[in-house]
């Protein structure tokens, strides 16, 4: 039995699952590094904080531009041009020299990944059916965690070979091959792609153009209203995923005097967790969808349910301090769970707008960048002042409590009804 030929639309998801990986592998690297910068630039938690939510400052303004951009322009050349600025970011970390530069090219980071997920969730409106978007933007997240857990034995592996200077310039490298076959395979629509066939198009929405764009501007009056509750709640998810992916490897490291090494295996296990998760996310967000036909079944109560489980699971955390493998089993269960929430979050803006979907991801994108900001420093001004590496995660139970409220505010099911900026003799099938 002959395994079949991979699709055009596969193509296009394998490469966003690519995409997804490498930049996380990118944003991942600075943590795991963190012990040898710290050594030779002198940083204490709270600098180390700074230096992890620069980032964040570009990342934040740039979810909201990048989607606007991606969905008046299309997805192809932005995410393009985007890739070479987080590639060579990521080199320039090479050349850094005190907390300033770390500052400044994270910054810089922070502006070529900024508009990456916001222009990733436009490809995929054009280039996914309807009743794939939970499992796609469930996968492509998925390789996101995959990312953060290969990051921590990567890193410590290259930094063996080339000093943790020629490990940015190694994985910096890496992006620009990406960036070299996106720019050449990948089409907005996907009726111009030498490889689409007939089948594959009759399932696929309408697509709009950027002259379709123009005459029809993102009602920003209805949209934003109706993202806000959605915004909150991701902001919540945000606050304690920003936290993992910053603070985790230390945490190891220093909470129980591991080595590098050790620290970076235990850190990786705890992030395949959220490959699981995003994956096991995804797919039942569009089990439910399928088997129910309600769209707030699939979406909103099934974040209230993952936000619930995993903040249980970070209880314990505030009683068991020395048990190693027992906090390491909670926080990759906290984690599996806090994940599942990633795919029906991020399916909401495509249910909600679909047409401007790119926009709407990107300000729901907001909620995350912003605790990107905010919980990196959190969590070290706290650690600093009270030598405690468990007292953090007071916050994120307290704020996954909120999350899982406010998910009762999200209603994917509205969705916007502003006239389609696509004519009926363009319509290929219905979204």
């Amino acid at each position: 039995m002959s395994l079949r030929k991979p699709r055009a639309t596969d193509l296009v998801l394998y490469l966003l699952c690519l995409m997804y990986l490498i930049t996380y592998i990118d944003r991942m690297s600075l943590a795991t590094a963190a012990e040898p910068i710290r050594n030779e630039f002198k940083l204490n938690n709270t600098q180390l904080g700074y230096a992890f939510s620069a980032f964040g400052y570009a990342y934040l303004p740039l979810q909201i531009i990048g989607g606007w951009i991606a969905d008046r322009f299309g997805a192809r050349k932005p995410l393009t041009i985007a890739g070479v600025v987080w590639a060579l970011s990521t080199m320039l970390t090479a050349l850094t020299t005190g907390l300033a530069a770390l500052f400044g090219v994270r910054l810089l980071l922070g502006i070529g990944e900024g508009a990456t997920f916001p222009t990733a969730t436009r490809a995929m409106a054009n280039w996914m059916r309807a009743g794939r978007r939970g499992y796609a933007q469930g996968i492509t997240h998925s390789f996101a965690r995959m990312g953060n857990a290969i990051a921590p034995p990567l890193m410590v592996a290259l930094m063996a070979a080339l000093t943790w200077r020629g490990s940015f310039v190694a994985l910096g490298l890496v992006s620009l091959i990406w960036v070299l076959v996106w720019g050449i395979f990948f089409r907005d629509d996907p009726r111009d792609h030498i490889s689409v066939t007939k089948e594959e198009i009759s399932a696929l929405p309408a697509f709009r153009g950027a002259d379709q764009v123009r005459s029809a501007p993102v009602p920003w009056g209805v949209l934003v209203p109706r993202m806000v509750p959605v915004v909150i709640v991701y902001f919540c998810y945000g606050w304690t995923f920003w936290l993992y992916l910053n603070w985790l490897p230390s945490f190891f490291f220093h909470g129980f005097k591991l080595n590098l090494k050790s620290s970076a295996f235990f850190s990786a296990g705890v992030f395949l967790a959220g490959v699981i998760g995003d994956t096991a996310g995804g797919l039942f967000s569009d089990w439910i969808l399928h088997r129910t036909g309600d769209v707030v079944r699939a979406r909103s109560r099934l974040v209230f349910a993952m936000m619930l489980s995993s903040l249980a699971c970070l209880l314990p955390l505030l009683f068991v301090h020395e048990d190693l493998v027992a906090i390491a089993v909670f926080l990759s269960l906290a984690f599996f769970f806090l994940e599942g929430t990633v795919g029906p979050m991020w399916a909401i803006p495509m249910d909600i707008a679909h047409h401007y979907s790119g926009t709407a991801s990107g300000v729901l994108n907001t909620g995350s960048a912003l605790a990107g900001i905010v919980s990196p420093i959190a969590f070290g001004v706290i650690v600093d002042k009270t030598g405690n590496w468990f007292l953090p995660f007071i916050v994120s139970i307290a704020l996954l409590g909120i999350g899982a409220l406010l998910s009762f505010t999200m209603h994917p099911e509205r969705a916007l009804h502003i006239p389609s900026p696509v004519k009926p003799a363009e319509i290929g099938a219905a979204p």
